[in-house]
């Protein structure tokens, strides 16, 4: 039961860090300096940063959920 936990534990940070990730690569696309004012660097890259761990995390919790119900669907028919 505790490697269980554990091994969910680890998927779940896994999963959060590389999402983080990717939606960090991806915000990279967007050309934020048509809205930044001028002279509020760190403001902007702590926006970006706040974005990049929403996003990913939004997506993180997205996929484990569907793996976890998809984990449960054989107690529906058993």
């Amino acid at each position: 039961m505790n490697l269980m936990i554990g091994q969910q534990a680890l998927l779940g940070i896994i999963s959060h860090v590389f999402f983080i990730g990717l939606a960090f690569y991806a915000l990279r696309a967007i050309m934020f300096d048509k809205w930044i004012k001028k002279n509020h660097v760190f403001q902007a890259q702590l926006l970006y940063i706040l974005l990049s761990i929403t996003i990913g995390s939004i997506v993180s919790n997205f996929f484990l959920d569907i793996s976890y119900w998809s984990k449960e669907l054989p107690f529906l028919f058993g």
